[in-house]
């Protein structure tokens, strides 16, 4: 059996929710806003066209196992760098960046995550820059 064959615990789609998921709790605080916009992603971005709504808790719960664990961002990463093809690496940097934002605040351990993130994922330091510039001006307030 090879890599292509063996069965994925995980989807492209679940990868990139298990990545907002983790930066929702990457300060040990869920916000509410952070949720609404993991959740108004699934229901509005071409990407989760196809996504089962309902294996949400499912790899929402996988991500709160993993990080009860010390190696369970590593883990985390190892999954997601064996599942989602690197051309969605972009996109799942994207999306974090907009959870990060989504409540007004991105806090230290936020941002050492998308740092993570950026390593992990292999995305170009100006890419992100353009990336993480777009996720502000998205969510400024007046």
């Amino acid at each position: 059996m090879t890599n292509s064959d063996e069965p994925k615990i995980l989807t492209e789609q679940d990868c990139l929710i298990a990545l907002m998921v983790s930066i929702t709790i990457a300060d040990g605080n869920v916000r509410t806003a952070e949720l609404v916009k993991i959740q108004s992603a699934v229901n509005n971005l071409p990407i989760f066209g196809t996504y089962d709504i309902g294996r949400l808790n499912l790899v929402s719960q996988i991500v709160f196992d993993l990080f009860e664990n010390e190696d369970g961002l590593d883990a985390l990463f190892g999954l997601v760098r064996h599942i989602l093809s690197e051309r969605l690496h972009e996109t799942a940097y994207a999306l974090c960046c907009d959870v990060a934002a989504a409540d007004g605040m991105i806090f230290e351990t936020e941002l050492r995550l998308l740092e993570e993130m950026r390593y992990e994922l292999n995305i170009d330091r100006l890419h992100a820059a353009a990336i993480e510039r777009g996720a502000r001006a998205r969510h400024m307030t007046i």
